[in-house]
Formats: C-alpha cells, structure tokens, sequence
C-alpha cells in the first residue's frame, strides 16, 4: 500500500467530514496527479473523473489510459473503471449506489458536464446538494514533502544547466524564435520528459512585455534579453527567469539590473514561515519604488510551483496565505520599461524551517554575452 496516497486520501477525507461532504467528485488534472501518484500519464485531456466517500475511492477513465493507469494505480486504495458510459452517467450513478446526499464538485467543472450530471440525476429522481469545493485540494497540495521536494530539486537542476549551455549559444544575430528551440531542445534532450510552460524569450523592447512571447526580432548588440523557461519531470515544474546583455550594459541597464537583484536578495534574505505572500511582495515593491523604479513593477513577486506551474500560495499584493514550511514558490521581481527593456530575475525554492532555500543555482551577477 503507498503510504503518501493513503495520507493524502485521509487528508481529503478529513475535510470533507469537516464540510459536511458524503462525497466529491474531482476531474482537475492535477488534483488527480497527486491523490492517485500515477505519474506522467495524465495529460491535457480532461477524460478521467474521481468519485471519493469517506470509504471508498473509484476512478473512471477510457481505453486511452486504462492500461498506463492499471500499471500505477494503488488497487488497494483505488478502484479503476473504464464502463463505456458518459461522465455524466457515471458521476450520477455512483452518487445512486452511494446513497450520498451532499457530493462536492471542484469549481474547474465545466458548466455543460454539470448540466449533464444535473439532467443524470433528475432522471433517476436523486436529491443531491452539489456544493462546490473552490481551491480546497490545492490548499492540501501547499506544503511539498520528500520525493516531491527531491523532484522539484531535478528539475531545477536541469533547468539550471540549460541556463550554463545558453550563455555559451546565444550571440547577436539570432531570432527569439531560434533562441526558444535551442533552450527547450537542451531540457528536453538533457533529463527533462516535458516543459513547465511555453518559454519566454523576450529580446531588447519585446522584454517590457513580461509575458512576451518569441518573435522573428533578430537579437542586437546592447540588447537585454528575458529568458522564463522551467523543465517538466515526473510532472512537477521548474520555473526560473535570468535576464542577459548581449554585449555590454549601458548605465542606465545596470541601474536597473541592480535594483531588480537587490530586491530579489532582500525578500529572499527576509522571507521567513509565517509571513504572508502579500508582505514579501509589499518588500520588493517598496525596495523599487525606492529605487525609482517603482512604477515599472507591475506583476506579483511570485507564485507556487508544483504539479501545476502556477499555484498556492500567492506570493502578490493578494497573497493572503501564510507561506509555511515546506511551501515552494518564486521571487521574480522585474522591471520593465516600456520601448527599451525589461528585467526579471527568478528563483523557485522551499520555506525551509529557517528562510527561503532556493532550488536554483545560476547566479545573481548579470551575465553579458555574445
């Protein structure tokens, strides 16, 4: 029996006795990686649905996945189904032979399928209250623990040195669009089985646009050049951003650099368990706005990475959460000045019992190529 999906079950099943919940049912992609521990098999098809009681735990799929699943899957703890009938049918269903009453749904259920499951139960005359269970298995996610942790580290790790072998690549001359297919061939030809997210790279004016995406602009000497890339393993996420001159800096690119990494040092130094994610990013805002710079901040400090690229805790002007042990987010702070460059610098690491220990290696100092 797999112990950490067992804890995670148990957990779920704890908050659901809390609300009130006979039952849920769970189609996220994500929520579904980390209570089964099946890895590398769910994908961007939304084809699987789970059905959790406080005993009982199924899940349906489809011929596409049942023999990738069956090889994973814990039958201990997990039933597998594949019944040729829709979602919707098998959702009511399963609430029918349960006899449960008060069934959540996670919020990412699409309205036509709810609709669906509605229509399902009505038909077999079925009271069942469908409260919703919003980021509630998200929150259970927060907190990373040992083979999470240690792939997470792996990932960075490739990531990492996909940064070393660009420095080496990159000169001026190049496309973005060039620039992409070499970073993301590295990770993926060098440990990684899939990408965090579409790379961003984002050369001279194109980098005031923090989420720019790779264009035909050829790179030029002088230029600054954002590069957000992350490595995929196991399906957990990488995320780190490093900003290089092609060339040498002017004053005014080195002001900025400066400011950028003096606030990213100053929150990493500073973050501690406990704080709130809106006290670190008020930090770093404070730190450019004295650097004169503030008004050219415009996204939040950072964000939780895990089995999904983006998740809790929130490290913005929103973060409401504490960032405890064992949470792992970014510190991204960026500058970005319309019709001349931007800058970001980027590290993902744990809340460790003592501070913020980043996953990521590359260094601080502006590196200059080409």
């Amino acid at each position: 029996m797999n112990q950490i999906i067992v804890e995670r079950l148990s957990a779920l099943r704890d908050l659901m006795k809390q609300r009130g919940y006979d039952a849920v049912l769970l189609r996220n992609v994500s929520d579904l990686r980390w209570l089964t521990g099946v890895a590398r098999v769910f994908d961007f098809e939304i084809a699987h649905t789970a059905f959790i009681t406080d005993e009982n735990a199924w899940l349906h799929t489809d011929g596409r996945y049942f023999g990738a699943l069956s090889a994973q899957l814990d039958d201990s703890v997990w039933c597998l189904d594949q019944k040729d009938v829709t979602q919707a049918a098998w959702m009511a269903k399963k609430v029918c032979s349960s006899g449960a009453r008060v069934v959540a749904v996670e919020d990412t259920l699409t309205i036509g399928l709810y609709e669906e499951f509605e229509w399902e139960l009505k038909k077999a005359s079925i009271a069942c209250l469908t409260p919703r269970l919003h980021d509630d298995i998200v929150r259970l996610r927060i907190i990373k623990k040992g083979d999470e942790l240690e792939v997470l580290q792996r990932a960075q790790d490739i990531t990492d040195e996909a940064f070393t072998h660009m420095c080496m690549y990159l000169h001026e001359g190049l496309s973005e669009l060039q620039v992409r297919a070499e970073l993301e061939s590295y990770m993926l030809s060098h440990g990684a089985d899939g990408l965090a997210f579409d790379s961003i790279i984002a050369s001279g004016p194109n980098g005031a646009n923090p989420h720019a995406r790779p264009s035909a602009r050829l790179v030029q000497n002088g230029d600054l050049m954002v590069m957000d890339f992350g490595a995929s393993l196991m399906d957990y996420q990488s995320d780190m951003t490093r900003t290089v001159c092609i060339g040498q800096p002017s004053a005014e690119q080195r002001r900025a650099y400066d400011a950028v990494r003096l606030a990213h040092e100053t929150c990493a130094q500073v973050a501690r368990p406990g704080m709130l994610g809106r006290e670190l990013h008020e930090l770093a805002a404070k730190t450019l706005e004295e650097a004169g710079y503030g008004k050219y901040f415009n996204h939040g400090l950072g964000h939780g990475v895990g089995i999904d690229i983006h998740e809790l805790p929130s490290v913005g002007k929103h973060g409401e959460l504490p960032l405890e042990e064992g949470c792992v987010f970014t510190i991204e702070p960026g500058v970005y000045l319309p019709g001349k460059f931007g800058i970001r610098l980027e590290d993902c690491g744990v809340m460790g019992p003592d501070g913020y220990e980043p996953f990521t290696a590359s260094t601080h100092d502006m590196v200059c190529v080409g």
